[in-house]
């Protein structure tokens, strides 16, 4: 009988304990959800135009308060909440998938520590305040989130706070990096053109009892932005000297917790330099036939001893690139060619079944004109707390001040070989899918700050399956464009780096660009100035792209014969969009 009690009470005490565990792991993630909720609601009171592109319209009815006091308020209570996720919440005791999200918010609360500590966006960066000026009320009149005379209240608020947020930001701003303000100055065209010419039709489509108080507000903000304007023009422009350079501290700081990398900086910065010597090389394989019907300079079978591998591989590449640069559609067709192009790469996906796509459809609009400047292009997608909502690609027509050789200068880089697999990169799959299976995953903490060396690898991973399935009928112009995109990944990642941590002047990486990655140099202009707006940004596909590779080599590893590639593409985005050292364990398990 007593060794029939024995195994029982050994079974109980298993049980007991367990449900202990369980016990004290429900707590401590009550209590990390709680936490979680307490910060990202302070988040929203003081970021409120971010809060309502996001879904979280509690402060629907605010705009954003950015004197010294409130600043310096927020800042204290970014380090106490920072105490409150290391002590109060004992990540050992929390479920291990809250585990990973209590790191993400650690590493995203320290981000925006940064941006006080670094960044100062409110006394360096004008276009930070465009920003807010552009979204504080449009979404409001646009989305139907909720009834009609509740958003037009929230508009009327939010209209009447503007001039005194404009006011703000004439006494914040100091003493910007001079691209900022030009960059602020080109987007205010767009700015004042929303309040002067769209708002007051969308005032029209709100009620009665609304309008007048919107039309009263918004005369009297139209006087403060055209008084900004000229702020920003006639004052703050001269005095726009300030360093764009982060300097190699704060510029490592910040590709730590914006790249998430598993890999080394280091071995990275060594894999592109071999990259980049791969990449030309083959090229210039590709080029061979090429070359060798399109009016030769050189017999490529006895190339000139004056020249080495460099000079050989930049005079075939370049001489063949020249001769199918004119190959484009005129620039008033230019968002439309990108449109057939994204449908003629979405239907080769389904033919050939390289992934499942996603049932919404996205969108290639013209980007608005207060946003442009910075990106070429731009995703926009449902807030992190919405279910549904639209997919758009936003892209910017070509600007109407550009100069005739500009024009072309640019469409001879985006020529339709380039633009198809451009198209790849930004349209389909693009961010587009990765992003969309990556919000399927029930975590709010992965939504909001989704892991974008994984968003923009993840299609760099597969312009090349496009290739070698037959996508363009195994045409080598096709091939030569894919590994100048490739190839242009690769000089990105080098070119932030020497950038920020380094010396680089623009003329310097504007030689790299037009010499090294046989782009055009309207292209390389647009480059410099997206490494000075955007930090880290350009780094994050290159770096992405080289940790799916490792994983590929290790799920190959694991699976063996049962590999298989869109299946392991699925699993990628099926976790949401985590940091790539948590993404490699949760593939191999």
């Amino acid at each position: 009988m007593r060794k029939a009690i024995i195994p029982f009470v050994i079974l109980l005490f298993v049980f007991l304990s367990a449900s202990l565990l369980l016990s004290k792991a429900d707590n401590e993630d009550e209590k990390f959800k709680k936490t979680l909720e307490a910060y990202l609601d302070a988040l929203w009171k003081f970021y409120p135009t971010s809060a309502t592109l996001a879904g979280y319209h509690k402060y629907d009815n605010q705009l954003e308060n950015l004197s010294s006091k409130s600043i310096e308020n927020r800042h204290e209570a970014l380090d106490e909440f920072n105490q409150e996720f290391v002590a109060k919440v004992d990540k050992t005791k929390l479920s291990p998938e809250l585990q990973i999200d209590h790191e993400m918010v650690l590493d995203a609360l320290d981000l925006e520590l940064f941006r006080h500590e670094n960044l100062v966006p409110w006394e360096y960066n004008p276009v930070f305040y465009n920003e807010i000026f552009a979204n504080c009320v449009r979404p409001l009149l646009t989305k139907e989130f909720a009834p009609m005379d509740t958003r037009a209240k929230n508009a009327t608020d939010r209209l009447k706070a503007l001039p005194k947020l404009i006011k703000q930001a004439k006494e914040n701003l100091k003493t910007p990096p001079q691209i900022f303000t030009e960059t602020a100055i080109k987007q205010f065209t767009g700015i004042m053109n929303f309040y002067k010419n769209e708002l007051p039709e969308l005032i029209e489509q709100a009620p009665e009892a609304n309008k007048s108080k919107l039309k009263e507000n918004l005369t009297k903000v139209i006087a403060a932005l055209v008084d900004y304007q000229n702020f920003l023009q006639n004052e703050l422009l001269p005095k726009s000297t300030g360093n764009f350079r982060l300097g190699e501290q704060a510029h490592l700081r910040l590709t730590r917790l914006t790249l998430q990398n598993d890999i080394p900086l280091q071995e990275l910065n060594a894999r592109a330099d071999a990259d980049y010597k791969n990449i030309r090389r083959e090229m210039f394989l590709v080029c061979i036939p090429l070359y060798k019907i399109m009016e030769p300079k050189i017999d490529l079978d006895n190339p000139p001893p004056n020249l080495n591998e460099d000079q050989l591989i930049n005079t075939t590449v370049a001489h063949v690139l020249d001769k199918i640069k004119a190959e484009h559609d005129a620039k008033e067709n230019y968002i439309n060619r990108i449109k057939t192009s994204a449908e003629e790469i979405k239907n080769f996906i389904i033919e050939n079944e390289i992934l499942e796509l996603p049932e919404n459809n996205l969108e290639i609009v013209p980007m608005p004109l207060d946003s442009q400047g910075i990106t070429w292009t731009r995703l926009s997608s449902p807030g992190a707390y919405e279910s549904s909502g639209t997919y758009s690609l936003e892209v910017t027509p070509i600007p109407e001040d550009w100069e005739e050789d500009k024009t072309k200068s640019f469409f001879e880089e985006y020529n339709n070989f380039f633009l198809y697999l451009w198209a790849i990169r930004k349209a389909y799959p693009g961010q587009f899918v990765p992003l969309f299976y990556t919000r399927k995953y029930p975590s709010l903490a992965r939504n909001l700050y989704p892991n974008m060396p994984l968003i923009k690898g993840w299609p760099v991973h597969l312009e090349e399956e496009f290739i070698f399935k037959g996508f363009g009928n195994y045409d080598l112009r096709l091939r030569l464009n894919q590994l100048k995109l490739l190839l242009k990944a690769v000089m990105d990642f080098k070119l932030e780096l020497n950038i920020h941590q380094g010396g680089m002047t623009k003329e310097m990486a504007v030689a790299y660009m037009t010499r090294g990655g046989f782009q055009t140099q309207a292209e390389a202009e647009r480059k410099w100035n997206r490494i000075i707006l955007k930090p880290v940004d350009c780094a994050c596909t290159y770096v992405g792209f080289q940790e799916i590779l490792d994983m590929e080599k290790e799920y190959k590893n694991l699976k063996g014969e049962a590999f298989s590639k869109k299946e392991f593409l699925a699993k990628l985005l099926s976790y949401g969009a985590l940091p790539i050292r948590h993404l490699k364990k949760k593939i191999l398990e």
